[in-house]
């Protein structure tokens, strides 16, 4: 399948306070987030040229480059202005953003006080991936091997690059395998959620969730809880061992890619995507249309 690399595209990015040409949007290779992993990032969607919960997703941002111990120079307002800046200058429409920001290449070695902190945000088209018939017969999913750290030993709640090394290496096996991802435990052996997307079960008409204390919290999982509660629907967040996915009749993976995608199976287990999933597809599609 031939796949249009990144590098090599028409469009502009925002670098560094301006727009340049896609292809002139560089780093060195001997930037320090490239070797150490000091780079945090956003998945954002733009629908009609809005971002969706633009400031929620600017502000996690901000807070995930604290968590590394850096600082983005550039304020809330700064970025928002910004964001909207690439997305018109690219034509608008649906569109996938991604903000991030780096450690430049002034030092190399595990100290990177001097290092500059570089940021930048690139937007391409990104149009719903099913129509709502192909996304009700579902997904499966493998059960990964790597497991989510005890945040006692990693930034859980950053969206830092290097908390996805994981993540990457266990789609891989799960696509390889024939499946479309892989569900994640935590270090106890509880279900945590998927390589990229947050994971709700369904039982008895009520919703059960992992409690994201060693992962992220998505926005898209927030907006999920509160459309299913403002809806009628129970929600619950607990703990959730992998044996107890036998009990639950339905199931389904949140993101800003996924949105709400429905799950047929699980490694060993099986569920059937039903009314209540199809409901918050059609109540998330709703939310995110702009007005």
């Amino acid at each position: 399948m031939s796949v249009l690399p990144f590098d090599d595209r028409d469009g502009t990015i925002w670098l560094d306070g301006k727009l340049i040409p896609w292809r002139e949007a560089r780093l060195h290779v001997l930037s320090h987030g490239l070797h150490y992993g000091g780079s945090v990032f956003e998945g954002e969607r733009a629908y009609g040229g809005k971002i969706f919960k633009s400031r929620e997703h600017t502000e996690r941002f901000l807070k995930s480059a604290e968590l590394l111990g850096f600082e983005i120079p550039y304020t809330v307002e700064q970025l928002e202005v910004a964001k909207q800046q690439v997305i018109d200058d690219n034509g608008g429409g649906d569109l996938y953003v991604r903000p991030v920001a780096w450690r430049g290449s002034e030092m190399m070695a595990i100290s990177a006080q001097q290092a500059k902190i570089h940021v930048a945000i690139a937007v391409w088209a990104w149009p719903s991936m099913f129509d709502i018939n192909t996304k009700m017969q579902g997904i499966r999913l493998d059960i990964a091997d790597y497991k989510r750290p005890d945040p006692a030993c990693a930034p859980s709640h950053a969206k830092a690059a290097g908390l996805y090394m994981i993540c990457t290496i266990s789609k891989h096996k799960a696509e390889r395998n024939g499946y479309a991802d892989a569900m994640m435990l935590d270090w106890q052996g509880r279900v945590a959620e998927c390589t990229g997307a947050n994971i709700f079960f369904v039982k008895d008409g009520a919703i059960e969730t992992p409690i994201a204390d060693c992962f992220l919290d998505g926005i898209t999982r927030q907006t999920v809880i509160e459309l299913a509660r403002r809806n009628g629907y129970t929600v619950t967040e607990k703990r959730i061992m992998p044996d107890d996915l036998k009990n639950y009749s339905e199931c389904f993976i949140t993101g800003t890619a996924a949105e709400v995608t429905p799950v047929r199976e699980i490694g060993p287990y099986n569920f059937q995507p039903g009314a209540l999933t199809r409901n918050l597809i059609e109540a998330y599609t709703a939310e995110v249309t702009p007005k």
